[in-house]
């Protein structure tokens, strides 16, 4: 199997997953004497089954990306290294929206409201981590 269907696998594994989720939900309980609308002993083994390819795949995936060397860094660094880029881009941008949000005031006596940080200089540092993730997006 190809690193490209592992992959494409894994992502339907994990979509089946998130639907067997509300589908085990929807027949965790019902009313005294009704019968579920499916069988949850079935969903529990459909589930068990689909953990276990998921697990399957994510070692295959992993074990492959471990292996697999571009320009002194295997392919699990530079995932891991744009995971860690994505979680802090996606935090300051964030932040960032906070406190440039100002409040405006329409008297003097009113309390000013102004940013803890300068919101351009974090904005460049932003982009700088964008730039540095779609570079890393195209090994990933």
């Amino acid at each position: 199997m190809k690193l490209a269907e592992a992959l494409q696998e894994r992502a339907d594994v994990q979509r089946r997953l998130a639907q067997l989720k509300g589908r085990l939900r929807s027949n965790a309980r019902v009313q005294e004497g009704e019968t579920p609308a499916e069988d949850p002993k079935a969903l529990l083994a459909e589930l068990n089954g689909l953990v276990a390819r998921l697990e399957e795949l994510v070692r295959r995936i992993n074990l492959t990306n471990a292996a697999t060397d571009d320009g002194g860094e295997t392919l699990t660094a530079l995932i891991a290294r744009r995971d860690s880029l994505q979680t802090k881009a996606a935090i300051l941008r964030d932040f960032l929206g906070e406190a440039s949000d100002l409040a405006s005031r329409s008297m003097r006596s009113e309390i000013k409201i102004k940013s803890t940080v300068n919101v351009a200089e974090k904005r460049r540092e932003v982009d700088a981590l964008s730039q540095e993730i779609r570079l890393l997006e195209k090994f990933g």
